[in-house]
């Protein structure tokens, strides 16, 4: 998989090394509710996801140049409910930071990035992102990098045990690329 560098960050793969600084912010109670999924355990657990979730194409650990800490994930998670166009392929988004670095910008630097790797390496013709009601500053960041909204639905999240409303926004190729352009 490919690394993708920003100003502060390096995307890169996960590793077992990783384990220690994932469980540092999936275990705050701030981070996975909001994001539909329980706070980590253990550090056994972390090292779980790395191997089960983080560790499929398209997810990149969020690396800070300054310290070589993974301080979130990004990534893509498949393809998107409302269905691919023909002819278009899609993938959704998901992400996760740690508390100690919200408000730095570090998020949307990281999607521009991951946005830029699915519309020209990938090949993706839309990208959908979305969040559940209540996850206010996931929005900010999801409009900040140009998406758009779509739709609103209710959905079961089976790892809280509940229902929530989740609002999904996506933006196309054309989209992101009048954007970079008119930005330039």
């Amino acid at each position: 998989m490919a690394e993708i560098e920003t100003a502060r960050l390096i995307l890169r793969p996960f590793t077992p090394e990783d384990a220690e600084d994932v469980f540092s912010y999936a275990s705050d109670p701030r981070v996975g509710p909001i994001a539909g999924w329980p706070p980590h355990q253990s550090m056994e657990e972390s090292r779980t996801i790395i191997r089960d979730v983080f560790s499929l194409p398209g997810i990149f650990a969020m690396e800070l140049k300054e310290n070589h800490r993974a301080l979130g994930s990004i990534g893509y998670v498949g393809r998107h409910p409302a269905g691919e166009q023909p002819g278009c392929p899609d993938d959704e988004i998901g992400y996760g930071l740690h508390p100690g670095y919200w408000g730095q910008g570090l998020m949307p630097e990281a999607l521009e990035a991951v946005l830029q790797y699915g519309f020209t390496d990938l090949g993706l013709c839309r990208i959908w992102c979305g969040h559940y009601a209540g996850n206010w500053r996931s929005a900010r960041v999801i409009r900040k990098c140009g998406f758009h909204y779509q739709f609103s639905f209710t959905e079961f999240v089976e790892e809280m045990d509940e229902w929530r409303q989740t609002y999904d926004y996506m933006q196309t190729r054309e989209e992101w690329h009048e954007r970079i352009s008119g930005s330039v």
